[in-house]
Order: C-alpha cells, then sequence, then structure tokens
C-alpha cells in the first residue's frame, strides 16, 4: 500500500533531521571535550595548590620539621618514578613531547601509547604526587599531555578523522586553561607544538581554546596568572636589562636545554641493563638533592615557584643566588624522569634572575623580572612569540610590551646559537624512535 504523501514528507524531513544530527554529533563531543579540558585544568591547578601547601605544612611543623625534605623528597620521588614505570609509562617529564611526537606517528596504536585517559589520570596524579614530595617541578606542562589526550579519546568517539589536528586543539587548550592566557594557548600550537601554520587545524584550535577558556573562566574568574604589572623603561639602565636578561636568559635557557638532552641520553644508555633498579636510584639520588637545596634555599625552591615569581612582579626583590638554586632544583627533577613540568619553575628561574640583575642595576625589579622570565623562557623554549605573548598575557603589562618582545627575541637567537636543538623536539624524538622500534619488533613477529 503506498504511503500517503503528507507522511511520505514527514519521513524525509525526519530522515534530514537524524542526518544532521549525525552531522552534529562529532562537534558535540568536540566541544564537550574541550569543556572538559578547562574544568579539569582547574581542577588539576587545585590539587596542585593543595599539594605545595600541605607539603610546607608538613615541613614547616616542629623544631626538627625542616629537615623533612631530606626524608620526603628522595621518597616521594622514587614512588613517583615507580609508579610512572609501572602503571602509567609514558607519563614522565613535561608531557609536551609526548604530544609533539604523537602527532608524527601515523599509527593510532602508537599515539595511545603516548596520550590516553589512562596516561592523564596517572599525569595527574603523580603531578600532584611530585608536588607534595617537594620537587621543583609545574602543572602546565603536564595539562598539555592531558587536553591532548582528552582530545584523541574525542578523535575515537566521534569519529572524526583529523586527529593531528586535535591533538593540537588539546595542547593549545591545556595551555590556554592553565595560565588562563588564551592567545599564548593559540601561539603555542603554531609555534612550538606544529612549528608551521596549518590553517585546515587553525578552527579546531580556536574553539577549543574558547571552550576550555569559557570553562575555567566560570570556575575560576578572570584573573592575570602574575597580577597585574605596570612597570616601564623610564630610564637609559632600564633599557640595558633588554641586552642582559635577553642576552643571559638565554644563555641560561640553552644551558638547561642542552644539558637536559645530553643528561638524558647518558641516562637512558646507563639505565638499558637494568632499567626500574637504576630508575629508583637515580630518582632518590635527585630527590636527596632537591631536598638538601631547598633546606639551603630556605624552602624557596620547592614547588613551581610561582610565590616567588608573583612576589618579584610585584617588585620585591629574591635573594640574590634563588635563581641559581631552582634551576639546579627544576634540572634535578626533570632529570629524575617523575611526571611534571617546567614551564612555571622556567618562570620562576627568569623571575629570579631578572630579580639579580635590577637589584645589581639599581633599576625596577618588577621589570626586571619580567624581562627575566622573558628571556629565560624563550631560551629554554626556543619559542619567541610564546614567550612574549605568555608573558604579556600574565603580567598585563602592556607598558613594555617592545622591551618584552627584545628580550624574547634576544634569548632566542642567544639560545639558538648555543643550543641547535629546541628542548621540547629533541626530548619528543624519543618517544618516536621507542614507537618506531616497537612497530619494527611487533612487524618481526
Amino acid at each position: 500500500m503506498p504511503i500517503p504523501y503528507r507522511y511520505s514528507r514527514l519521513l524525509r524531513r525526519s530522515r534530514v533531521l537524524w542526518g544532521s544530527f549525525s552531522l552534529w554529533r562529532p562537534r558535540l563531543v568536540f566541544w564537550c571535550g574541550a569543556l572538559a579540558i578547562g574544568v579539569i585544568s582547574v581542577g588539576f591547578a587545585k590539587l596542585a595548590d593543595l599539594a605545595q601547601k600541605a607539603f610546607g605544612s608538613v615541613t614547616s611543623s616542629g623544631d626538627c620539621a625542616f629537615l623533612l625534605p631530606l626524608v620526603l623528597a628522595p621518597l616521594g620521588l622514587m614512588l613517583s618514578a615507580y609508579l610512572a614505570a609501572r602503571l602509567f609509562p609514558n607519563s614522565q617529564g613535561s608531557g609536551i613531547p609526548q604530544a609533539i611526537a604523537a602527532r608524527h606517528l601515523r599509527e593510532e596504536e602508537d599515539r595511545t601509547r603516548l596520550l590516553s585517559m589512562k596516561i592523564a589520570f596517572g599525569k595527574i596524579v603523580l603531578t600532584v604526587l611530585g608536588l607534595f614530595s617537594g620537587a621543583s617541578i609545574g602543572r602546565e606542562g603536564p595539562t598539555v599531555q592531558v587536553g591532548a589526550s582528552i582530545m584523541l579519546a574525542v578523535a575515537r568517539l566521534s569519529g572524526m578523522a583529523q586527529a593531528r589536528g586535535l591533538i593540537l586543539a588539546g595542547s593549545a587548550a591545556g595551555i590556554a586553561a592553565a595560565f588562563n592566557t588564551p592567545l599564548a594557548g593559540i601561539v603555542f600550537a603554531i609555534e612550538e607544538m606544529s612549528r608551521t601554520y596549518e590553517a585546515r587545524a587553525n578552527g579546531l584550535v580556536l574553539t577549543a581554546v574558547i571552550l576550555s577558556g569559557l570553562a575555567a573562566l566560570g570556575l575560576s574568574g578572570s584573573y592575570n596568572y602574575f597580577g597585574t604589572a605596570s612597570a616601564a623603561p623610564t630610564q637609559l639602565r632600564d633599557w640595558g636589562l633588554v641586552l642582559v636578561c635577553g642576552i643571559g636568559g638565554g644563555m641560561l635557557g640553552a644551558a638547561f636545554s642542552g644539558f637536559a638532552l645530553h643528561f638524558g641520553q647518558k641516562i637512558r644508555r646507563w639505565a638499558q641493563p637494568q632499567p626500574l633498579p637504576r630508575i629508583l636510584a637515580l630518582a632518590g639520588i635527585c630527590g636527596l638533592a632537591v631536598g638538601i637545596i631547598g633546606v639551603a634555599s630556605g624552602g624557596n625552591t620547592f614547588g613551581t615557584g610561582y610565590e616567588q615569581a608573583r612576589s618579584a612582579v610585584e617588585g620585591h626583590a629574591l635573594p640574590l643566588m634563588f635563581f641559581v638554586e631552582k634551576l639546579a632544583a627544576s634540572f634535578l627533577s626533570m632529570l629524575s624522569g617523575i611526571p611534571g613540568g617546567i614551564f612555571a619553575p622556567s618562570l620562576a628561574v627568569g623571575a629570579g634572575f631578572g630579580s639579580t640583575v635590577g637589584s645589581l642595576f639599581g633599576t625596577s625589579i618588577a621589570l626586571a623580572a619580567i624581562l627575566g622570565m622573558a628571556g629565560y623562557f624563550a631560551g629554554v623554549v626556543q619559542a619567541p612569540m610564546t614567550a612574549f605573548v605568555i608573558i604579556l598575557e600574565m603580567t598585563g603589562d602592556h607598558q613594555a610590551v617592545i622591551p618584552i618582545m627584545a628580550v624574547s627575541m634576544i634569548g632566542y637567537v642567544t639560545s639558538r646559537i648555543l643550543s641547535r636543538e629546541p628542548l621540547y623536539h629533541g626530548l619528543s624524538r624519543v618517544f618516536i624512535a621507542a614507537a618506531i622500534r616497537m612497530r619494527r619488533a611487533a612487524e618481526k613477529e
């Protein structure tokens, strides 16, 4: 029996409706993933702050409590290294190299070894454990791996074929939500994650940054990471800070990244015969050294260094040797192999270096700290645009736009001359090589 005309029209309309829903489904999943990145980033930040406060409370209550880091740091770092190796492989370190490596890998199985919800969970838990143990690490780099993992899961759930673009979007959203710096998230994705402008991925990146930023804004409100600064060069010696902080920060950044790549390679070869026992021994030694440096500095080098950096941006001079102590603690924490980032500690090192230069020059401590952050950060990551935008957004110091831009560029050029390979991209090669080895071994079997 033929279907009446009016019913056939309703049937066609319903098919169009269901067809449009199938087209909208991937977008809805993508939007939910971007919002989830913002929510999880805020939760991660709260947990990290609680861990640091708990460490401070434990190590400040009692006459001999200040010596507790000498026990807590090595044991905590060993536990974190053990759990990372056994339960959450590929969660070690910052997480940015894993996201970069995953974008270069073509097989889904290889990508999921570096980015998955299990690794994202482990990354958060072990970074918080590291902060509770006094390690000089940050949460911003790990948030990139968490964001990229969420977006790779989105690719599987929604059936979207743009896995590389989604990883890029998740990484950008992670930075934007972690620092409350949406422009820096976009610039970071273009300059550091992809090293090229990808027109096809720009819509994904922008949408992910907006939605994750809105979620973070709704939960935490509008704020600048380091408050609002208004430091500006007013005399000739203030402009001298641009050269000193640019060249000096670039040299320090190149030294950090160069030694990290060099010693990382040496450690991998050394640990090869007995990976787990030697990794744990290294984590314990690094933890003890971090504890000793922290106790010697009066507790200034423990944790992210956010409070010290903010104090310097507000114009309060830091101890002259703080930047050396913080750099050493950050390097040892990274070398230990525990999950944890270097973004926040790098900013603290840069602020400390700038504060020292400002004290010696007799200039504005706030301006010197901001320029020191720009020079050192650009030297470490070799991404001058990211350094300029992220520090401008974190401090709101629009009066020093030109000096910050100049310092970022000088720091980048100086670092590039001394260390040819960018830190994150150098570290990503380790994960790419490991994936290729595993793939070839599986093919032989």
